[in-house]
């Protein structure tokens, strides 16, 4: 069991990069967690999954909402396909080894970084 400073501070910068970036906590906690603190990438992927329980992004939404970049109706459907999609990719997570799993989040990372990067 790490400090609770760790999971403090590491959920602290996944929270600005959230906020500040759109993206899920994941792409920084995962990582952090593999590669830092030696979990292994079921474990790093469920506890990442375990921390968005509450709702954590609430106050970065609200901040987006009041300054009108915020479509409800669309988030709701968001969070219903997320709601459903999450269990059956736990699922899938669950049946592949971890070396499997660790590579193909390397790889949706790879990807999606060139991507975003060498785009038009």
């Amino acid at each position: 069991m790490s400090h609770p400073a760790i999971g403090i501070f590491l959920g602290f910068i996944a929270g600005i990069a959230s906020g500040f970036l759109g993206i899920g906590g994941g792409a920084i906690v995962i990582p952090a967690l593999v590669l830092i603190l030696g979990f292994s990438q079921h474990q790093a992927q469920g506890t990442t999954l375990a921390m968005l329980v509450p709702p954590i992004g609430l106050l970065a939404a609200f901040s987006y909402y009041r300054e009108g970049y915020v479509h409800l109706k669309l988030a709701a459907f968001l969070c219903l396909g997320f709601f459903f999609g999450g269990f059956f990719g736990a699922k899938m997570a669950n049946i592949v080894s971890d070396a499997l799993l660790r590579k193909c989040f390397g790889l949706f990372l790879l990807v999606l970084s060139l991507k975003l990067i060498f785009q038009k």
